[in-house]
């Protein structure tokens, strides 16, 4: 079954497991001004955004490897690295 362009859905690659998804079926982080990631609940902030899957184990990797930094092109603190992990443990482990 074809698609029109009006049920074009965009799609996104997760920064940690490099699979390809719906955007709305990942989360979007954005860098902000003062350089903090923040978690970017409904997608529309400005700024330079990454996205990783809903699953731990991403959000894990993408923090462990620096991932999260190369990709949103700032050096994460200490504290805003712990307030994401501690984001990422409400998470499913695997989905």
């Amino acid at each position: 079954m074809m698609r029109s362009k009006s049920e074009y859905l965009p799609q996104r690659t997760c920064i940690a497991c490099r699979q390809i998804k719906e955007k709305k079926a990942l989360i979007r982080l954005v860098s902000t001004e003062n350089g903090v990631a923040a978690i970017d609940v409904f997608g529309k902030k400005p700024g330079r955004g990454a996205y990783l899957c809903p699953k731990k184990t991403c959000w894990e990797l993408a923090l462990r490897k620096n991932r999260l930094d190369y990709a949103l092109r700032i050096k994460l603190h200490d504290d805003n690295r712990q307030t994401l992990l501690e984001y990422s443990h409400n998470l499913l482990e695997e989905s």
